[in-house]
């Protein structure tokens, strides 16, 4: 398996439609051909280092997930073999293999649906300075990295630059409406009940983990990544300790290093030294094989 870090997709002929911080996307006669690269960004900026295999671990992760919670909720997912993408995408299959899939093409909803099962990061931040998370009062006395006695559905804005911003339900009502509010706060609950049940069936914490919907004539549906270490706090299950950070499989890891070195979190971002990128990518890689059971294809 080869280790070589992509950080962009390039298919010749063939017109990217939109570039984010980790995927290349491709309109592909009315659905959408995404490409996950090796970028990792930290607090909303792409670093200067690719992360080998990243693009891969996102991608078959992801696919995992899908399958497994396809009765859970609707999600965009149609194929991850080139060969059965539109013209002309199988021609580029060698570049392809492992790292896209085609999917449906959908509206996206304007937010991110976070689900904290447990306080970090952002959510033990704005507990420590107010007491609550996304406008949801919790009981005195929390630890960092305690776990809640419910979860907690945390939205916050998905800023087209810039970082995002967190906000209440009741904000998110506002933009979006009360019944698409209410749809998309009990799907991701429903969602992460069921992976957080796997992810501890094998030894794994899943801290907290966001989603991305989009719409369709069907209605609604789950798009983007799901349940990766870019978009998740993994924590393994023997080394539990709340009272303050734990160790994690996922980007915290990374954010903790760009922090130590004291970035002011603007471009242009730093690039990652040698042992941190490795640590990183074995990082993703175990979290894969702890979760599917199996190796990376």
């Amino acid at each position: 398996m080869t280790s070589a870090v992509l950080t962009q997709m390039d298919l010749p002929g063939v017109k990217v439609s939109a570039r984010g911080k980790v995927r290349d996307i491709f309109p592909a006669d009315g659905c959408l051909v995404m490409v996950a690269s090796d970028r990792i960004s930290a607090f909303d900026c792409i670093l200067g280092s690719g992360i080998p295999l990243k693009g891969k671990v996102l991608t078959q992760l992801s696919i995992f997930w899908f399958e497994y919670l396809k009765d859970v909720v609707r999600n965009h997912f149609l194929s991850a073999n080139p060969s059965e993408y539109p013209e002309p995408f199988p021609k580029f299959r060698e570049q392809l293999e492992g790292r896209s899939m085609l999917v449906k093409a959908a509206k996206p909803v304007p937010i991110e649906c976070v689900v904290r099962g447990y306080l970090s990061g952002s959510g033990w931040k704005e507990y420590q300075a107010t007491g609550q998370t996304s406008g949801e009062a919790l009981p005195a006395g929390l630890k960092e990295s305690d776990r809640l006695s419910e979860p907690v559905f945390a939205p916050s804005t998905k800023a087209v630059s810039g970082h995002d911003e967190n906000i209440s339900y009741a904000q998110m009502a506002g933009r979006i409406g009360t019944e698409l509010a209410a749809t998309l706060r009990s799907h991701s609950l429903a969602i992460y009940a069921a992976a957080s049940r796997h992810a501890e069936e094998n030894g794994i914490i899943l801290a907290d983990t966001k989603f991305e919907f989009g719409t369709d004539d069907r209605g609604v549906l789950l798009i983007d990544e799901l349940l990766t270490p870019d978009s998740s706090r993994f924590w393994p299950r023997d080394s539990y300790r709340p009272g303050g950070p734990q160790p994690s499989f996922d980007k915290q890891y990374v954010r903790d290093y760009v922090e130590s070195i004291g970035w002011n979190k603007q471009p242009p971002a730093p690039a990652l030294p040698p042992e941190v990128v490795d640590q990183t990518s074995k990082k993703y890689l175990e979290i894969f094989r702890r979760l599917t059971g199996r190796e990376l294809a």
